[in-house]
């Protein structure tokens, strides 16, 4: 089951930023890199997934419940702005898909009688091992 969402752009702020790393003159010069910043409380997503995506254990995530973002892969800032808003919403997506409730099940009478025919043979191979009273 996946909580319906529609992510919306106006809510997400994108920053460019000077990137880190290697890249030569390019990345002394060209703010490449995008820091992308999407609060997750003020935002208009479902308050189902809101709590959902602010339970889960990323370091993303801010104990203000603000989504955080680098992107730096790419040379373009195009690339690096998709890279971002891609992951952003695999992130969202994650949080939307709500796992099978699992029902526990009873073994089998038949797995039982194996599972205990197993061990009656396992424990006579083990007597024969021991030493022979007199």
């Amino acid at each position: 089951m996946r909580i319906a969402f529609v992510l919306d752009p106006a809510e997400v702020e994108i920053s460019a930023i000077r990137a880190q790393g290697a890249g030569g003159q390019n990345v002394n010069k060209v703010s490449n890199a995008v820091h992308l910043r999407f609060d997750v409380r003020a935002s208009s997503l479902p308050d189902a997934l809101k709590e959902r995506l602010l339970a889960i254990a990323d370091q993303r995530i801010s104990a203000d419940g603000v989504v955080v973002i680098k992107a730096q892969q790419h040379r373009s800032l195009e690339q690096n702005r998709a890279d971002a808003l891609a992951r952003l919403l695999e992130l969202v997506e994650a949080a939307a898909t709500v796992p099978r409730v699992r029902r526990p099940t009873k073994p089998t009478r038949a797995s039982k009688e194996r599972r205990l025919e197993g061990k009656s043979v396992r424990s006579g191979v083990k007597a024969g091992r021991a030493k022979v009273r007199d």
